[in-house]
């Protein structure tokens, strides 16, 4: 078999994801936070109380992953998590003020990350990238057993 005249775009693909996260995160880690907080406070503000299933499934993590950073958030002031009257069983997890705060400082830094993602990009090109993009997706989920 010949060797490949270009590098395979899974390859490109997946150093540019690991490259962008990595970014990602110190862009995060510089305004402090991470990823799985940003991904948590994000919820919470598109659905300001939610119940820990449904906030571990909005963000798409196991629950055991998400108790320990919803400990964590706890211990340092940015979410209350309480019991639901309708069902003791279930906690209801809410923003503090603090949280709040925190997630206008990750908000910018997303903001700025994103900016900087799109650095010498035409708005033409993002449409482009993002269709690309949605369309390898699908070419590795919608058909797994094709070659």
């Amino acid at each position: 078999m010949p060797a490949p005249t270009t590098t395979p775009i899974g390859v490109v693909l997946a150093r540019t994801a690991k490259t962008a996260g990595r970014a990602f995160d110190h862009a995060l880690a510089a305004a402090g936070g991470s990823q799985p907080v940003w991904q948590i406070l994000i919820s919470l503000k598109t659905r300001p109380v939610a119940n820990q299933r449904e906030l571990a499934d909005a963000v798409g993590i196991q629950g055991a992953t998400l108790t320990h950073h919803l400990n964590s958030m706890e211990t340092t002031g940015l979410v209350t998590r309480r019991r639901d009257p309708a069902n003791r069983r279930v906690h209801l997890v809410t923003l503090t003020p603090d949280g709040e705060q925190l997630f206008l400082r990750l908000a910018s830094a997303a903001i700025a990350h994103d900016e900087r993602m799109r650095k010498g990009l035409t708005d033409a090109e993002i449409t482009q990238l993002a269709d690309l993009l949605h369309r390898l997706t699908a070419n590795v989920t919608d058909n797994p057993d094709t070659p």
